[in-house]
């Protein structure tokens, strides 16, 4: 796999740095609900500060604003990353999308956001599958390096796609196969076992187009509407009644999954399998969780839900990594380029 040139390579002493975070977190009534995203982010610029960096521009997107949304403003991001990092050199730039220069990669957006700054510092890995003026088109004007985060998840994630200790066990889960078909095809073709739930179970029963048989649930517990309160009951998953929703795994599957997983050298997880935000619909995705935590060897997950799941049980402790980036993971793991990453030099 590529490896980009390190920010510790980087000359920063008396510098004007540009770095692109991943500081897109969770905000409830105008305050950060979750600040993992800001505290990953510490490393690279306690690094920078350390090396004399004479100022630190922090930038990130946050939400999918189409154009300056107040709802939408960096300002209690900043405040954070200002509780966790007290510097007068840092500064935190305005949310990139307010620009909508930004997801075209415009060359002008780029150049303001380069302007009057020495070198870039791509350390946004979530968002480097995304050619935009904040991951690549500064990073064509300015001398530009890899942070510790993106090194990291690069080192991480690149495991699996070299030599793996066996049983390697993939787990896919959530609503849309088209996501995940190319992971599906190039990463599950290389696994000992593909474990399917979620709505990407039905998708599969209804039309596999992999190359191979995954592992589908034998049971699911199915609902008559899609309501948190709904009736249920559990099923076998080729046997679901017309007009009722499968919306977990159900018992069966979930010990036939929970025993492929704690046997594996090797697993990647990406998706839930059912509605795990509603309690009664989330004992499969809670299964899957603790096996993976159990399981003795390599472990790995990517996607918001499945680490929102993972976090929420106390799991990720357990974990061997837990990826920031739910796309760019998944794009990596297909075996495609991310731009973000590809437009700077090598080391």
């Amino acid at each position: 796999m590529r490896s980009p040139r390190s920010v510790r390579d980087a000359d920063v002493a008396g510098k004007s740095v540009l770095v692109r975070a991943d500081l897109n977190v969770p905000l409830e009534d105008g305050q950060v609900a979750d600040d993992t995203r800001i505290t990953e982010s510490l490393p690279t610029l306690e690094l920078l500060l350390e090396r004399g960096a004479a100022s630190v521009a922090v930038c990130s997107h946050l939400g999918r604003p189409k154009g300056p949304d107040p709802a939408l403003s960096i300002a209690p991001v900043a405040e954070r990353l200002r509780e966790l990092l007290s510097d007068e050199r840092v500064e935190v730039l305005e949310n990139t999308r307010f620009d909508p220069g930004e997801t075209t990669n415009d060359p002008e957006t780029a150049r303001r956001l380069a302007d009057g700054r020495d070198l870039f510092v791509n350390d946004a890995f979530g968002s480097s599958h995304r050619a935009h003026a904040s991951t690549v088109g500064v990073a064509e004007l300015l001398p530009a390096y890899a942070g510790l985060l993106l090194e990291r998840e690069l080192e991480m994630l690149g495991r699996l796609l070299g030599d793996v200790e066996r049983p390697f066990v993939l787990v896919a889960g959530g609503a849309k196969v088209e996501d995940k078909l190319g992971v599906l095809v190039h990463l599950g073709g290389r696994a000992d076992a593909v474990l399917v739930g979620g709505k990407m179970a039905e998708e599969l029963r209804d039309g596999n187009p992999l190359p191979y048989e995954a592992l589908l649930p034998v049971d699911v517990v199915a609902a008559a509407a899609f309501e948190p309160d709904a009736e249920t009951r559990v099923t076998p998953f080729d046997e679901l009644p017309e007009g009722w929703l499968g919306l977990d795994i159900g018992p069966e599957a979930r010990e036939r999954f929970a025993a492929e997983i704690r046997v594996a050298r090797t697993v990647f997880w990406n998706g839930p399998m059912g509605v795990f935000e509603w309690e009664r619909f989330a004992q499969g995705t809670k299964a899957v969780a603790e096996a993976v935590a159990a399981a003795d060897g390599y472990t790995v997950i990517g996607g918001g839900d499945s680490v929102r799941a993972l976090q929420e049980l106390g799991l990720a402790d357990r974990v061997s990594w837990v990826s920031t980036g739910g796309g760019a993971s998944l794009e990596l793991l297909e075996g495609k380029a991310l731009p973000g990453v590809a437009v700077i030099p090598e080391s």
